[in-house]
């Protein structure tokens, strides 16, 4: 393993000129040019008035420059995650002047003495991080210079054997150095391990195959773009070139993790961390499982079956406590269980599911609303249950469900962020409650599991239509039919056949009777029933077989009449 440099010596450190740095508008940034950039950066910051500068660039080599060259200069650099009016109006509350890519923002002096650099005090220099401030105003975290070079050093320990066996991989991200995961992964780490990246930010993952070379390469992404990977995309030469994937921000679907593992060939490697915690662990799924292993120099611990941690990561050496539930493993790995807080990350952003329902509750018309992340078997979307009050439940009537959760999500715009609108819906009488009178999440996402499947549609004819029928495990229709020996009950089919041929044929609107109705073999979960529906126009009987591959399961026929036969 070849050392990263210390980032307090990143400029002073005697280093070759001509070293690659990053790509940048179709061509190699060297050391030098960086180096001169950065003085030119140290030289405005120095005649600015202020210590303290809001960062914001789209492309990272500049925005790389621009922070050593602040500090050098002097300043501490607070790093906002976007360039909103708000973002930018509480930036000025604190004080702020505005480099790179804002409004009437500092740019780099034209002139400046010459690019001789002396190292910097590693507890002077800071960064201000911001969380997202879901659930508030965000919250400004320090960072001291030490505290990042210690999580590269972590970094570099921990990967940099394997990623660098055939010579320094390059760096492309699909994430913004504006955020902390970013910053390390795709501006810090590079630089101190002469990794060179790509100073522009890659929209789609699809777009390393547009990269020059055909050296390794480090793909930098997030769970947000390694579950939309498109399957039919050609990823052979992106295979070729990955060496490694990494994947921070929040938790990665199972099933993202083997889509990237079957279309880059590589199980990404997932850290676990906070801005407020710096890394804490990693994994990749395809070797480990569920089990977190910790980073190099980070220590843990359960309290009160929390997870604690004290890494150099953090401000000072005590343990930090974190809200995360966790179980200790064999060889110093643990597993974990769930937050024990109420924030909950989508799409990397932290949202606060108490704030959700304050905002729903705020006008009075619902009685009581519950806000939940559903777990990934449910498509890990964000949803809520509700109980409507009588006024609330007449417009419910009224408008229809459709209507009526978009207006519950328009009236959220007012104080929450789109990312953290609710994405499910259902509206009880009563919550879900055990024996003793608790609600707990598993209930309320037991309302989202689907009752009956999503059809394929292999047939659909005047008279005739087919279609296959998934049967699985997780549909509510299995619960409790019957414990541990689940079979697909006798009612649901005879329903599922009225619920589909209503939607394939004109069908009178009373049930009249069944006919011919036999039960023939069990359907079981992980099944997949093929459904033939067959009603002669006029009739108003409707024939149906369950078969698979085993056979026939049922079949019979239902009689249908006018509303007053």
């Amino acid at each position: 393993m070849s050392e990263a440099l210390p980032l307090h010596r990143l400029l002073a450190e005697a280093v070759p000129d001509g070293l690659p740095v990053a790509w940048r508008d179709g061509g190699w940034v060297t050391r030098r040019q960086f180096v001169v950039e950065a003085a030119a950066w140290r030289a405005a910051f120095t005649a600015a008035p202020g210590r303290r500068h809001a960062l914001y660039f789209e492309d990272s080599l500049s925005f790389a420059a621009a922070l050593f060259g602040a500090w050098h200069a002097g300043v501490e650099v607070c790093l906002p995650g976007d360039r909103q009016p708000a973002t930018l109006e509480r930036l000025r509350a604190l004080g702020c002047g505005f480099a790179g890519d804002l409004p009437g923002a500092l740019q780099p002096a034209a002139t400046c003495t010459p690019p001789v650099f002396t190292p910097l005090d590693p507890r002077a220099a800071r960064l201000l991080v911001f969380t997202s401030g879901s659930s508030g105003e965000p919250a400004a975290i320090p960072k001291r210079l030490d505290q990042l070079d210690a999580e590269v050093q972590a970094l570099q320990s921990a990967f940099s054997a394997a990623l660098d066996a055939e010579g320094p991989a390059w760096v492309a991200a699909t994430v913004s150095h504006q955020h902390i995961y970013g910053l390390l992964f795709q501006v810090l780490w590079p630089l101190a391990a002469a990794r060179p990246f790509c100073a522009r930010r890659l929209e789609y993952a699809e777009e390393i195959t547009t990269l020059p070379g055909t050296g390794p390469l480090l793909l930098v992404s997030s769970p947000a773009h390694l579950r939309r990977l498109p399957p039919a995309f050609d990823w052979a030469a992106a295979r070729q070139r990955l060496r490694a994937v990494t994947s921070s921000g929040g938790p990665l679907p199972v099933e993202a993790a083997e889509q990237s593992l079957a279309l880059l060939g590589q199980s990404p490697t997932e850290v676990f961390g906070s801005s407020e915690t710096g890394g804490i662990a990693w994994r990749r799924r395809a070797e480990h499982g569920e089990r977190w292993q910790p980073l190099p120099g980070v220590d843990w611990r359960i309290d009160d079956e929390r997870l604690a941690v004290r890494s150099r990561h953090l401000p000072d050496d005590a343990w930090w406590p974190t809200s995360d539930r966790v179980q200790a493993l064999a060889d110093g790995a643990f597993e974990l269980l769930g937050r024990a807080d109420r924030i909950v990350k989508v799409e990397g952003k932290r949202i606060s599911l108490t704030a959700i329902e304050q905002a729903l509750l705020a006008d009075g018309t619902l009685a009581e609303a519950r806000a939940l992340l559903l777990p990934a078997a449910l498509g890990g979307r964000l949803a809520v249950v509700t109980v409507p009050g009588p006024a609330a439940r007449e417009r419910l009537r009224q408008l229809g469900r459709r209507a009526f959760n978009e207006q519950l999500r328009r009236a959220l715009l007012a104080t929450l962020e789109r990312v953290a609108l609710p994405r499910r819906w259902r509206h009880v009488t009563t919550l879900p409650a055990d024996t003793q009178g608790k609600c707990s999440e598993a209930a309320l996402a037991a309302l989202f599991r689907p009752l009956m499947p999503e059809p394929v549609w292999l047939e659909r004819g005047p008279e005739r239509a087919r279609l296959v029928l998934p049967l699985d495990p997780t549909l509510r229709v299995f619960d409790g039919h019957f414990p541990g020996a689940p079979i697909l009950p006798g009612v649901a089919q005879i329903d599922w056949a009225a619920t589909f041929g209503r939607q394939c044929f004109e069908l009178p609107p009373r049930f009249l009777r069944l006919e011919q109705l036999k039960f023939q073999r069990p359907l079981e979960p992980g099944m997949r029933a093929e459904l033939l529906l067959e009603c002669r126009a006029g009739t108003g009987v409707l024939l149906f077989r369950y078969e698979s591959e085993q056979g026939v399961h049922a079949g019979g026929r239902i009689v249908f009449g006018a509303a007053d036969a």
